[in-house]
């Protein structure tokens, strides 16, 4: 569980970490002041107050967020999240990541981020597709096919994506499925999408040993988070001959050095279990899991999870990041003295938008893919990412996360450029 930006240390700002990451890129690539003055801050910043009516007849009031940093290589993209610590700032930072990371994919997409301070838990679930459906009409303004298109993220689903496009589609008076992706199949969705991030924190994962000449069947993993993306590469990971030793959950992890059977977990929370009630596992907190001695450290929840108060006491050699700005500036500092490799966010975890890309592509024309091609699209587009990073890393000699910089920035940066300013 993450604290509100608001209350953050400046080093654990997530706002203040995405422009510091910007700026040391902007400054390798000796862009001019007018483009950093651009690119550093985000374009828009839309804050909404709306009433719904609770269950109970009452009516209670809540705050929204939707931000859109850059739309210079085509419309806005990125997911709406439903958490009780969302902020702007918080919401400010995802929106440039997506920049960089949809430009990094050399998806013709910019950056955007959605957010409601809402515990989900607490509602019904009536009253959550009330909150859902209000909160977009609020937001109409701003999305569309072409302009802004988002995305389930923390604690939103396909469900929650159907209700946004249901209630766009009847202001529209027609069905309009390609303003929002990760959506059901039956209305639009992709073949592939649910295990889209998942499945990229694995190839990149999969990449990164081979670049390092490590084997996977010899490798340990621990992972922080155990939802859609945790355990998507939990069990992918699983899959590929890595040593799953460690999950977790908001409610604390569990940790079995001689690794899980993740099959048999998965069905035991589908079942109604805990993580904690698997049998013949240790329980270890969500921070201890960080600090596990294994090879590979996915953190896959929520970001400033890796701070400058943990990072020396990291063991895993490999970092692939599962989550969006899991690791704090200073901690990256600490980590990269340390020799610790980290794959950063704005790769290993773009199979989710990619896939949303073909998810777009596929409605707007109407035709859909099946899910081999999508998987092999989706290999192709990491594998690319994962070498371009990688190479610029090298030719700069810089840690992977700035090589990845480098390269989305420069996209980014050269396409303002050929555009201008207007008027």
């Amino acid at each position: 569980m993450t604290v509100a930006a608001s209350s953050l240390g400046d080093s654990e700002n997530p706002w203040h970490n995405a422009q510091s990451q910007f700026d040391t890129a902007a400054e390798l690539l000796s862009l001019e002041p007018s483009l950093r003055a651009v690119l550093r801050e985000v374009r828009r910043e839309f804050t909404v107050r709306f009433p719904v009516q609770m269950d109970d007849g009452g009516v209670r009031m809540f705050e929204g967020y939707r931000v859109q940093h850059n739309t210079t290589r085509g419309p806005a993209k990125g997911g709406i999240r439903f958490h009780p610590e969302c902020s702007l700032e918080e919401v400010k930072a995802l929106a440039m990541w997506m920049t960089w990371k949809c430009a990094l994919a050399n998806l013709p997409f910019g950056g955007a981020k959605g957010g409601v301070i809402v515990d989900p838990a607490e509602l019904s679930h009536r009253e959550l597709e009330r909150l859902t459906r209000r909160f977009a009409s609020e937001i109409t303004v701003l999305i569309g096919p072409e302009s802004d298109i988002p995305a389930p993220d923390v604690n939103t689903s396909a469900e929650i994506m159907a209700w946004i496009m249901d209630t766009l589609s009847m202001e529209a008076g027609h069905s309009v499925p390609a303003v929002v992706t990760g959506k059901p199949l039956d209305i639009g969705g992709s073949e592939g999408r649910p295990r889209a991030t998942g499945r990229g924190v694995t190839i990149v994962a999969l990449e990164a040993c081979r670049h390092l000449g490590r084997d996977p069947a010899t490798t340990t993993v621990a992972i922080q988070g155990f939802g859609n993306v945790g355990s998507v590469s939990a069990l992918l990971m699983h899959e590929a001959g890595f040593r799953v030793c460690a999950v977790s959950d908001v409610t604390g992890g569990i940790h079995a050095p001689q690794g899980l059977d993740v099959h048999a977990l998965l069905e035991h929370r589908r079942a109604g279990g805990t993580l904690a009630s698997f049998g013949r596992v240790e329980e270890v907190s969500n921070q201890a899991l960080l600090e596990l001695p294994v090879d590979v450290l996915v953190p896959a929840a929520l970001e400033s999870q890796i701070t400058a108060g943990n990072a020396a006491r990291i063991r895993a050699r490999l970092i692939v990041e599962g989550a969006n700005g899991p690791t704090t500036t200073d901690a990256d500092h600490i980590l990269e003295r340390r020799g610790v490799v980290v794959v950063p966010d704005i790769l290993a975890n773009a199979g989710g938008v990619t896939v949303s890309y073909f998810e777009w592509v596929q409605d707007l024309q109407s035709f859909f893919w099946e899910e081999p091609e999508i998987n092999h699209r989706l290999e192709k587009v990491m594998c690319r990412g994962f070498a371009q990073m990688v190479e610029s890393a090298q030719a700069y000699g810089v840690s992977w996360r700035m090589g990845a910089y480098l390269v989305a920035v420069k996209r980014v940066a050269d396409a303002t450029s050929v555009r201008g300013i207007y008027p």
